[in-house]
Parts: structure tokens; C-alpha cells; sequence
């Protein structure tokens, strides 16, 4: 038994969080009130793009095009099926011709152009291949949301039977506007399966339906403030709707996390005989540090996002960090406060009973001594750490080849179901018309320039391979544009070439490409020119903080090679499942060919802080063993023993929430949801409970080394969960010494 002066002391902190629990929940709920006001409508801010980079050429030119020629930029596409009449049929015509007039006259509707109207030059680009189908083209102006708004007015009226003929409604506008309808849709519906699913595990995790019921509080406060943190960023900046998927995911994940890790130790301080207040104070001083230093990790992580230009990228790592901050807040703040209040209640309506009937209490007496099934495993795999190490590493490799042939898209139609009108319009285009309508690319040219130049350089560009034809130059004043049709698929390899064919042909004035091969190709070279400084700020950080917690050199070292690893087979299974198109039946998408270029890069952002904070939790608990005892391979044991069923149990409840997610229509977030689950269960089963122990034990106590300026550093700003001096810490110099003494202490 603990004397009184050994006994934890109630320290600033801990007396901070529970001086006055029923203020401290009745401020949240206050604050979690408003937070539902404050982001009410937020999804009907959040934009459907901003896989570009702002600062391109093509961008520029998009820019410049849209202000001088409105209709040199259609994204808007009226597919026209006249059945077994020719679309040159007089009443045909006649009903295109109307149809088009019309939808001159809407408000925000500009550069309307058909086929019917188009010169004999460029006209056999609009009309199919068997002569039943046509397009109208036109460009909606506004942003985003003014563009939807536009679409939602005229779209009923367009689409559907309209004498001869029956029109769709197409064009990138109508896509970007569905993929964000369908998003909001899928959304509520992977909310309606998580929620309850996660209650049921986690009531069977706790046993008490009292304790289940922490972490999901914990969870819906921290997704509702953070959509009140997009709301208000979206007065400042452009927000992707995908982002709420992250929101809701991280939300319930962390959430769950950070709450079984706390509950947990505060379980466990009960057990022992400690007071609730004894006990807050003993879990905020030890799993409390872990979850501040797990959520600095998964934080740092989805911050290397802010590198990047794109705003698809960017707000991810907005919706990221608000959500992993709330949620670390809401664990280390309200969760204390209500475990004060409810003491031992935190085991009220233990389901588990129903389950004991029966079991002689000498069996778990018995299977207690054995230290369980994870300190088992810790033995067999320390026992043959070089079979593990090895083992596990070539499959997680061998999972991974796939990656390395990945091809980078971007985000078009075939996200969508194969039912969305806007997918079947741009499926038409792609089967049935000659070349790339509506997918060409533009040669913005500024400067002065006399006919004879320009006809030149129309000429230079059309001698180029991949070119199937090039309308133009329309001029005003001192600015004109080509539009330059590619064969082929828009953004396919060949497309991709003649952008830099066509940026490296001389011509007399200023030109610029854009098209969606060049935004491509621009958002490709924007993520290739940040992306090793976004891995070494992840790499440095990350270090960083892993030493202040371990005081080691090796072990961040190890955590940052293994989370990468770990990686491996979440990269291998999208390209072989979405790109090669694998599983696509059942999984219900259409295969574009490509991963879209950002994906890759926010599925490691995302998934290397998961695994972060799951090596926090392990690591925290070897080192607090370690440091009471200097014994090495039992501080990896008891570690493993302790957190090994905490994190596989975290993973498989984040897990079932990314699978929620992976239930959308959408493909991109299908690709995210599916990746991250396979991720964090690849990391849990296999990196933490086999390759971890199985290279600590090769690595043996030399894994706690530092050279003495780093050690010092560490004794001074570093966190210990240990209230003690470590043992640990003299073991790597003096072994022998310490060694007897945990002997004698035995």
C-alpha cells in the first residue's frame, strides 16, 4: 500500500480540469451549442475542386481566357439524342436551334455554341460518330457556389424530352455540382452506419455501456466544432467538401483513441485502489501526456498539407488539425471532468457479466499471471525477432510493388456512379465523338501579332504528333487563343506530352496552355516540387517530438521507418483495387485508369499520423516500464501487454468508420476511406504487435542510447510518465549495477 507522501499529488493541472466538473460540462455544452449554430451550412459553402495549382500557367491562362473569351471555356454540355433521326434532321435542328436560344437568355449563361451553330471547321468535334447525338455548349459564370446555384435553376427545364429530341445535362460544372450533392448524401448515411457501430464496439471493448459512451461524446464534440472552424474559414478561403469526410472520420477515430487510452489508465488506477481524484490526477500525468503527444503527432502530419498550393490539399489539413485539437481538448478537459463525477459509475451497466457465468475465477487468475495473449505474443516474437523482422518487412514490401506502377489522373466524371447523368453524358462523349470535346487544350497568346504570325504558328502546332485539329486564333485587341483538339483521351500520357510540346513551341508573342492535360500537369510538377520538404518537415517534427518523449536517438529513428513501411500496403492495394480496377463490381465504381495526383499524398498524411499515434501509445508505456525498471525486454513485453489490445481495439473502431466512409459513391472518397482502414489495421496487426517488438529486441538496450548533450537535453525538456528517477536511463551505461537492483528488488 502506498504511504501518503508516495501517493500522486493533485497538481495544477489536473486541479484546473476538475476544480469544478458540472461547470466545465455545462460550459461545453453551452459551447457545443453554438458550435452547431455556428456551422450550420457549412457543406453548402465547401467547394468540389481545387485539385490546381492557383499559382500555374494554366491557371493564369484559364483566368485570362475566362475574362477575354467567356466561351472559349464551355463547362456546361447539353448532350442532344435525337434516337434514330439524324441530328441533321430539319425538326431536329429546329428544336437544338430553340433549346440553345434559350439557354442564351439565362441569367449567368454565357458563349453559348452547337453544333448547329458551329463552323463547318469545328463542327464534326460536336456531332457523334453515328450521327444521333450533338452538343450544346456553354459556360456558367460565377464561383462555385453562384455556379451550382445556376445549374439548379436551368437544369430541370434542360433536361429531359423536349420534342425529337431528350436532353442531358453534362460538362464539368454539372460534374463538380453532383460530386458534391453526392458527397453531402453519402456523408449522412456513413454517419447513420458509424455512429451506432461504434457504440456497439465500444460497449463491448468497456464492458460498462457508461464507459462506451465517453468517447462518443467526445467524438460529436470534436466533429461539431471543427465544422464550425470550416465555417468560418470559408468567409477566408476556398474549403473542399471532401474535407468533411476527414472531419467526421478523425472525430469518432481519435476521439475513441485518445478516450479508451484515458478511461482505461483511469480504470485501472480504480482497480488499485486509488480515488477518483487520485486517480484523474494519476491518468492525466501519464495516458493524459501520451494523447497531448499522440495528437501533436497525427497534427504535424496533416500540417505538411499547408505546403501545398492546392486547396483540396490545404483543407484537409484544416479540417485535420481543428479536429485532432478538439478532440485532444475535449479528452484532457471535459473527459476528466466527468470521471470525476461519475468515480466508480464509469463501470455501471457492465454487459460483459452476462458473458463471466460460468468462467472459474481461478482461469482468470491464471491467464493475469501468464500476462495474457499480447505478452505471449511479445515472447514468441521476441524469441525470434530476425524471423519477424524479416518477415514482415518482405510482405509489407511485397504488398506495396503494386505502387510502383501508379499513374496520376485527375478527378473527372467516372468518380461518380455509372448512373449519374453527368457520368453517362461524358461516357457518350468519350465512345461515341471524334477526339477530346470539351477536354481540348487552349493556347492563350498575348502580345501583338499580324495574321501572318498567327497563321504560322497555328501551323507549327498542328504539324505536332497527337494533334487531331486546331481551331483558331480568335483575337481581341492585343489577345487571342487556339483551342487544339488532342486524340485521345483529355489527360491520358499522350495529351500530357503535347502540353509541354506546345509550351515549347517559339512563336512571335507570350503564350500560355491550360486545358485539363495542363492543369494536370501543372498540379503534378506544383506536388513533385513541395513534396520533399513536406516529408522532411513530417520526418524532422516527428523525431523531434518521439525524442522528448523516449529520450532515445534509435527509437524515432524506428518509428518514423516503420510508420513508413506500415504504408506500404495501403499504397499497393489503391492502385491495384482503383486503378487496375480490381474489385471494382463489387465495390461499385468505374476504373478511370489513374489514382488522382493528390490522393497519394493526403492518404500518407493522414495514415502516417495515425500510425504516429499509435506507436505513441505503445512507446509511452515500454518507456514508463522501462524507466521503473531498466529491464529492456520486459519493458517491451509489459508494453505490448498493456497497449497491444488498447490499440487493436482503437484500429478496428477507426477502422469500421473508414470502412462507413469507403461506403460513398464517390470514388476519391471511396479510394480514402478503404486506404486508411487497410492502413491502420496493417499498422496495429502487423507493425505494432510483430515488426516493433521483433527490431527492439534485435536492437536491444542500445535502443535507449543518447550522447550525453541530448540526454541532458532530454532530462530538461523532455516529458516521463514515470514520477520516479529511470531506472532505465543509467541501464545503457551501467547495467550490471542496475541489474541488481531490480534483482534485489524482485
Amino acid at each position: 500500500m502506498k504511504d501518503a507522501d508516495s501517493s500522486p499529488r493533485v497538481g495544477g493541472w489536473t486541479r484546473f480540469v476538475t476544480a469544478r466538473p458540472r461547470l466545465s460540462l455545462l460550459v461545453a455544452l453551452v459551447v457545443t451549442a453554438l458550435a452547431v449554430l455556428a456551422g450550420s451550412g457549412v457543406a453548402d459553402r465547401l467547394g468540389s475542386g481545387g485539385w490546381e495549382d492557383p499559382d500555374a500557367e494554366s491557371t493564369y491562362a484559364t483566368r485570362a481566357l475566362e475574362r477575354a473569351f467567356p466561351a472559349s471555356q464551355p463547362n456546361l454540355l447539353l448532350l442532344v439524342d435525337a434516337g434514330e433521326a439524324s441530328v441533321d434532321a430539319p425538326a431536329v435542328a429546329a428544336e437544338a436551334e430553340r433549346l440553345a436560344a434559350r439557354l442564351a437568355r439565362e441569367k449567368g449563361v454565357v458563349g453559348v455554341g452547337s453544333y448547329w451553330r458551329a463552323d463547318p471547321a469545328s463542327a464534326p468535334a460536336l456531332r457523334a460518330e453515328d450521327g444521333h447525338e450533338a452538343l450544346i455548349a456553354a459556360r456558367i459564370t460565377g464561383d462555385e457556389k453562384q455556379m451550382g446555384e445556376t445549374l439548379d435553376r436551368i437544369a430541370p427545364e434542360l433536361r429531359g424530352a423536349h420534342g425529337p429530341v431528350r436532353v442531358s445535362v453534362g460538362g464539368p460544372v454539372a460534374v463538380r455540382h453532383e460530386m458534391q450533392t453526392t458527397i453531402q448524401e453519402d456523408l449522412i448515411r456513413a454517419e447513420v452506419i458509424a455512429l451506432p457501430v461504434t457504440l456497439v464496439l465500444l460497449v463491448m471493448v468497456f464492458g460498462s455501456a457508461v464507459a462506451a459512451l465517453l468517447p462518443l461524446g467526445i467524438g460529436i464534440v470534436a466533429i461539431l466544432g471543427t465544422n464550425a472552424v470550416l465555417r468560418g474559414l470559408t468567409e477566408l478561403t476556398d474549403v473542399s467538401v471532401f474535407a468533411m469526410n476527414l472531419t467526421t472520420a478523425l472525430g469518432l477515430g481519435l476521439a475513441v483513441d485518445y478516450a479508451l487510452f484515458i478511461v482505461r489508465r483511469f480504470r485501472e488506477e480504480l482497480a488499485a485502489g486509488a480515488e477518483p481524484l487520485t486517480a484523474v490526477g494519476t491518468t492525466l500525468r501519464t495516458a493524459g501526456r501520451t494523447v497531448l503527444f499522440s495528437a501533436l503527432t497525427v497534427a504535424v502530419s496533416l500540417a505538411a498539407m499547408l505546403l501545398f498550393p492546392q486547396y483540396f490539399l490545404r483543407s484537409f489539413a484544416y479540417a485535420g488539425i481543428a479536429v485532432v485539437l478538439l478532440a485532444a481538448a475535449a479528452a484532457l478537459i471535459l473527459l476528466p471532468a466527468a470521471l470525476i463525477l461519475l468515480g466508480h459509475r464509469v463501470n455501471a451497466l457492465d454487459l460483459r457479466r452476462l458473458f463471466r457465468r460460468g468462467r472459474p475465477p481461478a482461469a482468470e487468475g491464471a491467464a493475469r499471471a501468464q500476462g495474457g495473449a499480447w505478452a505471449r505474443t511479445a515472447r514468441v516474437v521476441m524469441r525470434r525477432a530476425p524471423f519477424f523482422a524479416l518477415g514482415t518487412t518482405a510482405v509489407l514490401v511485397l504488398l506495396g510493388l503494386p505502387f510502383l506502377g501508379v499513374k496520376f489522373g485527375t478527378a473527372d466524371d467516372r468518380q461518380l456512379p455509372s448512373s449519374a447523368e453527368s457520368h453517362v453524358v461524358q461516357q457518350h462523349i468519350r465512345d461515341g465523338f471524334p477526339g477530346s470535346p470539351g477536354g481540348g487544350l487552349e493556347v492563350l497568346a498575348e502580345g501583338r501579332a499580324t495574321p501572318a504570325e498567327y497563321t504560322a504558328y497555328k501551323e507549327r502546332i498542328s504539324a505536332l504528333p497527337q494533334v487531331l485539329r486546331v481551331d483558331g486564333p480568335l483575337v481581341r485587341e492585343e489577345t487571342a487563343y487556339f483551342t487544339v483538339l488532342p486524340e485521345g483521351e483529355a489527360v491520358d500520357d499522350p495529351a500530357q506530352a503535347l502540353v509541354d510540346e506546345l509550351r515549347a513551341v517559339p512563336a512571335p508573342f507570350d503564350t500560355k496552355v491550360t486545358g485539363a492535360a495542363a492543369v494536370l500537369v501543372d498540379s503534378k510538377d506544383a506536388i513533385a516540387e513541395r513534396l520533399p520538404a513536406a516529408a522532411a518537415f513530417i520526418a524532422v517534427v516527428t523525431l523531434l517530438l518521439v525524442f522528448l518523449l523516449t529520450g532515445s536517438v534509435l527509437i524515432p529513428l524506428q518509428a518514423v521507418v516503420l510508420n513508413a513501411l506500415s504504408l506500404t500496403a495501403m499504397f499497393g492495394a489503391v492502385v491495384w483495387v482503383f486503378q487496375d480496377g480490381h474489385l471494382s463490381g463489387p465495390l461499385g465504381f468505374t476504373s478511370p485508369g489513374s489514382i488522382e495526383t493528390t490522393l497519394p499524398v493526403l492518404m500518407f498524411c493522414v495514415a502516417f499520423g495515425l500510425s504516429m499515434d499509435y506507436g505513441v501509445f505503445l512507446l509511452s508505456r515500454i518507456k514508463e516500464e522501462y524507466d521503473a525498471t531498466g529491464d529492456h525486454e520486459q519493458a517491451v513485453r509489459h508494453g505490448l501487454q498493456r497497449t497491444g489490445g488498447l490499440i487493436t481495439a482503437a484500429a478496428v473502431i477507426l477502422a469500421v468508420v473508414m470502412v462507413a466512409i469507403g461506403t460513398s459513391r464517390v470514388t476519391n472518397t471511396k479510394m480514402l476511406g478503404l486506404g486508411i482502414a487497410l492502413a491502420v489495421l496493417m499498422d496495429a496487426m502487423i507493425v505494432r504487435s510483430l515488426l516493433v517488438p521483433a527490431v527492439m529486441r534485435l536492437t536491444g538496450r542500445a535502443t535507449w542510447w543518447a550522447p550525453g548533450p541530448l540526454r541532458r537535453f532530454h532530462e530538461r525538456f523532455g516529458v516521463s510518465e514515470s514520477d520516479g528517477p529511470p531506472a532505465g536511463a543509467a541501464a545503457v551505461e551501467k547495467p550490471d549495477r542496475v541489474r541488481d537492483k531490480v534483482t534485489a528488488r524482485g
